[in-house]
């Protein structure tokens, strides 16, 4: 049996969802504050999107949605081309970030969160990624 035949044909993803409370503040956080265009807002139907890059951020109201909300602790890696002198722009608007700047030897990241406690890092990976072989 051909490997094709046995995988579904996935070829990307499409959107992240990001649970919020308040879609207005999210919406606020998403487009001025991280500077993000909103491709979509339909606030009767509980949602937005924001474009980072190739990746769609699909803020919902949970509960409004139906869901239950839970606060997502894993964070999105926003990419940014200079992780501090991108975390100086967001504190100099108030954001708050999770101790220093990490740097691992091929990235540097720095930590925050969204106005409602979602994980989001910023992100810039300066040697080249190191992969399984196929």
């Amino acid at each position: 049996m051909s490997t094709a035949a046995s995988h579904p044909a996935i070829t990307g993803v499409d959107f992240v969802t990001v649970p919020s409370t308040d879609l207005a503040a999210s919406s606020a956080f998403y487009r001025d504050v991280l500077g993000l265009r909103r491709s979509v807002y339909v606030p009767d139907r509980h949602f937005s999107e924001y474009e980072a890059g190739s990746l769609t951020l699909s803020v919902i109201n949970s509960t409004g949605m139906g869901f239950e909300h839970y606060v997502n602790h894993n964070p999105v890696a926003l990419h940014v081309d200079d992780v501090a002198a991108a975390r100086a722009a967001l504190e100099a608007k108030g954001v708050a970030f999770h101790g220093d700047i990490v740097d691992t030897g091929v990235c540097h990241m720095a930590f925050f969160a969204d106005p409602d406690g979602n994980a989001l890092m910023l992100h810039h990976r300066y040697a080249p990624r190191v992969t399984e072989p196929a």
